[in-house]
């Protein structure tokens, strides 16, 4: 029975063991995976300086005569508005058709609504909430921009206006630029633009018969403010949306600056 015992505690022995050697090999697979090679390795931090180039920084200069994906811009006045003398253009890159057209317009009523207005007089809702008061594009001086001036505003901004170029491709932005200037005939257009015997109907006609305010009387809300601490224009161009046909509405002042709170 001993025997027996013995045998049964040595194959016993001899599994535990084969058993730990497993674990270790498990255990030092586990191990291995946790190095820290991955987090010590030498790399470059953005906005850190590095000794490894003379001369000490790790971010590097583009190699030269070389091009970013996306910008080589090989049509330069379709990529910037302006002519080889720098001023801007006034002529379309690509011709203007009515998918072009309605391309605009569906760009215009997604980005520049919300503070132009569908009529583009800068009496958008964001304009009613409080900001800024919007550029109207019925003024004579918008009236005679050239089309590239409405290119480079929407690249670089004006003002309180931000740049879209990252949320409105080039070619885009042409469309809008097209549109506007659909919409300034629209809203400016005369009897004799029209064709012969076509028929013609007042605007003011139509609102009233749609149950809408009438356009003409388009001016800027009593909402509409500055946008700063005091209310007042502080600098900023004062060119206050007006009217429509950029009729500013006679005898309205600039908004009062708000009462103080210590008063």
């Amino acid at each position: 029975m001993r025997r027996q015992g013995s045998r049964f505690e040595v194959r016993g022995s001899r599994v535990v063991r084969k058993i730990a050697a497993v674990c270790a090999i498990a255990a030092a697979g586990v191990l291995a995976g946790c190095r820290q090679d991955m987090q010590d390795q030498p790399k470059f931090i953005p906005q850190r300086g590095t000794e490894f180039f003379t001369d000490g920084r790790s971010a590097r200069p583009q190699v030269e005569n070389t091009v970013a994906r996306g910008q080589l811009h090989e049509d330069a006045y379709f990529s910037s508005g302006l002519g080889t003398d720098g001023k801007e253009g006034n002529v379309m890159p690509f011709p203007v058709t009515m998918q072009v057209l309605e391309r605009g317009q569906e760009r215009f009523n997604i980005y520049c609504t919300p503070c132009h207005s569908r009529v583009g007089n800068g009496a958008g809702m964001i304009v009613q909430r409080g900001y800024r008061p919007a550029g109207n594009f019925h003024t004579p001086r918008l009236m005679a921009a050239p089309l590239g001036h409405f290119f480079v505003v929407m690249t670089h901004g004006y003002g309180a206006m931000p740049d879209y170029a990252a949320q409105v491709a080039p070619q885009d932005r042409w469309a809008i630029v097209a549109y506007i200037k659909a919409l300034q005939l629209s809203q400016n257009a005369k009897s004799s633009d029209a064709a012969p015997g076509a028929d013609i109907e007042s605007l003011a006609n139509i609102a009233a018969r749609e149950g809408v305010e009438n356009p003409e009387n388009w001016g800027l809300p009593k909402t509409a403010v500055y946008g700063t601490p005091n209310n007042q224009d502080n600098g900023i161009p004062a060119e206050l949306p007006p009217g429509a046909n950029g009729k500013y509405p006679a005898g309205q002042p600039a908004p009062a600056a708000p009462a103080s709170p210590n008063k």
